[in-house]
């Protein structure tokens, strides 16, 4: 289980994150590194007039190396307003070869069509939430600040009360046994569904505190809030949806011997990435090792660079331990046609 936060302890377990430091701008007075940053620029395999795309451009740790490490351009991509005013500083300082586009990496085709982009020959996905967003008490994400129940990464649908506030107990415990893994899930739900008969649950602390009353605190010191507030946040953006769209996007838009790079931090994540790259690249799994091997419906799009998912190496983890549950999958472009979009993956609930 990768947590979101856990505060019990001053440093938290190595395999106790879901906020990568990735997303703080490196070479600068706060700056912690990219996550994995010197795999990312090898299986990217960055050549001097390239196009690439940071799809998850936060404070912007992916694109400025990008940018450093070879004479490219590159498109920086993020839903979060935020991220956009911290943009225009790099765009300054990278006259020309940088420009942020604002919006969902789900739309990514369409979001790069609109500024005339129609091929790229990389893409790198960094799917967390950066500790900047968990820190802000007005964006309530986290149990650590007493702020509005939102968690919604831009303003474009339902929130986190609303959710809370308009469920029954059977689709609030789906949902958080499915995005939050909380084996708890269904006395989380009724505890809820009790406690707002009473009066609203507009808060993060009010919310932490009825989970807290119901869920016992574990060994490993992670708070029992955890896993509902991961579930509650995956639920309110959508965020494997987003990763499944996000992908079969990639796929259309990445030229022959484009790379995909994805760094992901949560086994959710990382089987949508993990299933999309083994489809696409024809690792159809064979009912049974006495059948005949059965033949990919169509030609496979990507090759595999990655055969297994890469993690960071000890002193990596040693600087950054939020970093130690990091997972990277690559894979190249191949001249096949796209496939067809096969869906799934990402919807476990279906998002009202």
């Amino acid at each position: 289980m990768i947590a979101i936060e856990s505060f019990a302890q001053p440093t938290p377990p190595a395999n106790d994150n879901y906020i990568p430091m990735t997303l703080a701008t490196p070479h600068k007075p706060n700056g912690h590194a990219p996550v994995m940053i010197d795999e990312v620029i090898e299986h990217l395999n960055l050549r001097d007039g390239g196009i690439y795309l940071d799809a998850t451009f936060g404070h912007g740790g992916y694109a400025r190396a990008l940018l450093d490490h070879a004479d490219c351009m590159v498109y920086g991509l993020d839903r979060d307003p935020l991220a956009e005013q911290r943009a225009l500083g790099m765009m300054r300082e990278y006259d020309g070869r940088f420009r942020f586009v604002r919006g969902c990496f789900g739309d990514l085709e369409s979001l790069l069509h609109s500024v005339g982009v129609e091929q790229i020959d990389g893409v790198v996905f960094d799917i967390g939430v950066a500790s900047s967003q968990l820190d802000d008490a007005a964006r309530g994400f986290s149990f650590r600040h007493d702020g509005p129940l939102n968690m919604r990464m831009d303003g474009g649908r339902p929130n986190a009360a609303d959710a809370v506030a308009n469920m029954d107990v059977d689709t609030l415990a789906q949902i958080i046994e499915e995005y939050g893994e909380e084996r708890m899930a269904h006395r989380v739900a009724r505890a809820i569904v009790e406690a707002r008969k009473e009066q609203p649950i507009t808060t993060t602390s009010q919310l932490a505190d009825i989970i807290r009353r119901v869920v016992p605190k574990s060994r490993d010191g992670i708070d029992p809030a955890t896993r509902t507030f991961q579930a509650l946040r995956i639920y309110v953006n959508d965020e494997l949806g987003e990763l499944e769209r996000g992908l079969q996007q990639a796929e259309r838009m990445l030229g022959t011997h484009g790379r995909l790079v994805v760094v992901s931090y949560h086994s959710l994540e990382d089987r949508i990435v993990k299933e999309f790259l083994k489809t696409r690249a024809g690792k159809t799994p064979n009912a049974s090792r006495h059948l005949p091997a059965i033949t990919p419906l169509h030609k496979p799009s990507f090759n595999l660079v990655t055969k297994k998912a890469l993690g960071p190496g000890e002193i990596e983890i040693a600087r950054n331990p939020r970093a130690a549950s990091a997972k990277l999958r690559s894979a190249e472009r191949s001249a096949a046609p796209v496939w067809p979009n096969l869906g799934g993956m990402g919807k476990l609930i279906l998002h009202s």
